[in-house]
């Protein structure tokens, strides 16, 4: 493995650094104190052809590979991680299957829409009674001539309530289980479909969240994604591509604590001298350099093997776990080297430790992520 980006992977770091840097982190404390998501900055990322990294040039994507990917995940993450939620689910859990699942027909209609910007995609899995345990959704399909009707309730759906469609979960075998469960392109206009905003979340207050209702709302069945009652293979195949940008997204945010520790700890001045100076405050900020690059590393082997198409869901689980768990640990040090000022608003320490939290618990608790890291090592499932 080459640890050089390549000159490509370099300019696109560059960009998307310096659009960081101007247009996303002069706003985003604003954007997260308002719990306003930013549209504009969301159409702009489009028009640069950040809202298609992946996806092929012949859907309206950017062609990009899978590392050059975790890059714009990162510098979105590294100044505003709300927004790089929306990132991450636009193009990871609905552009990234519908690319791998569709059909010709799905991906030349869909596709164009959610790469320019113009529409907003979401992830429809997670129900009020199923999170860990998908297999075990209430949701039900049933087949209607040329339409499914569907009936159920999905929540903590990031873009719910901006999405012009969802990639929706149902059961059309109820008693099947796991082995009964389709995915379905939904749009937002279909009838039986609505939405409802959540509010008062501890971080990413600038990313939409909502719940999404479905009440007979009928579906075509020319909007099956992938095969009847395969849906459940799909949904763990979209969780790789989930698992990977949250993981690189968490490298940025602990890669911005480091940045914003470093400025700080050079001009806060303490017993007549920077506190950067004392050895305990160059140990906190030593060991989140550590802990960050070694993140880094992570997401990269596991876009390395995304890039040669081998199966890498062992290691997108260690990545997603690492670096979930590693930027809560960085941010955490990162208020303690701020001291007092890191309880406030002040500085965006606070910001970051809140944002953190959430990265070890949606697509996959980190106890989800160790069983299934157990499961390859050990060839024993801890559960069916």
């Amino acid at each position: 493995m080459d640890f050089d980006l390549t000159e490509e992977q370099k300019m696109i770091q560059d960009t998307i650094r310096k659009f960081a840097n101007e247009e996303i982190a002069p706003v985003a404390s604003e954007n997260d104190k308002k719990a306003q998501f930013p549209r504009d900055i969301f159409h702009k990322l489009a028009e640069l052809g950040f809202m298609g990294t992946p996806i092929p040039e012949e859907y309206g994507g950017a062609g990009f590979d899978f590392i050059s990917h975790a890059i714009v995940a990162e510098e979105i993450g590294r100044v505003d991680s709300s927004l790089r939620g929306t990132y991450s689910v636009q193009v990871s859990l609905v552009e990234l299957p519908l690319n791998k699942y569709g059909n010709e027909e799905q991906k030349k209609k869909y596709l164009p829409k959610l790469t320019s910007g113009e529409w907003i995609g979401c992830y429809g899995l997670t129900e009020p009674n199923s999170g860990s345990d998908p297999a075990s959704m209430i949701s039900t399909a049933k087949e209607e001539k040329d339409h499914y009707v569907l009936n159920g309730q999905k929540t903590w759906i990031t873009n719910a309530g901006l999405a012009d469609l969802a990639i929706v979960y149902a059961k059309t075998d109820p008693e099947a289980g796991a082995r009964g469960i389709t995915a379905f392109i939904v749009e937002k206009d279909f009838e039986g479909y609505s939405t409802r905003d959540l509010h008062d979340k501890l971080g990413l207050r600038a990313s939409n969240t909502g719940e999404i209702f479905l009440e007979d709302c009928r579906v075509p069945k020319e909007n099956v994604l992938g095969e009847v009652n395969k849906g459940f293979k799909t949904a763990l195949g979209t969780l790789d591509f989930g698992r990977y940008t949250v993981a690189a997204g968490c490298v940025g945010l602990a890669q911005g604590c480091i940045d914003i520790c470093k400025t700080y700890a050079k001009e806060r001045i303490q017993f007549g001298k920077p506190i950067a100076s004392f050895q305990l405050v160059q140990q906190l900020i030593a060991d989140m350099v550590v802990e960050c690059e070694a993140g880094r590393l992570l997401v990269y082997r596991a876009g390395h093997m995304k890039n040669k198409g081998l199966r890498n869901t062992r290691e997108t689980s260690i990545a997603k776990y690492y670096c979930s768990e590693m930027a809560n640990r960085v941010a955490y040090k990162a208020i303690q080297v701020h001291g007092g000022y890191g309880f406030s608003g002040e500085y965006d320490v606070e910001r970051f430790y809140r944002d953190a939290r959430i990265n070890t618990l949606y697509e996959g608790t980190s106890q989800i992520q160790q069983l299934i890291i157990g499961a390859f090592e050990l060839g024993i499932r801890a559960f069916t």
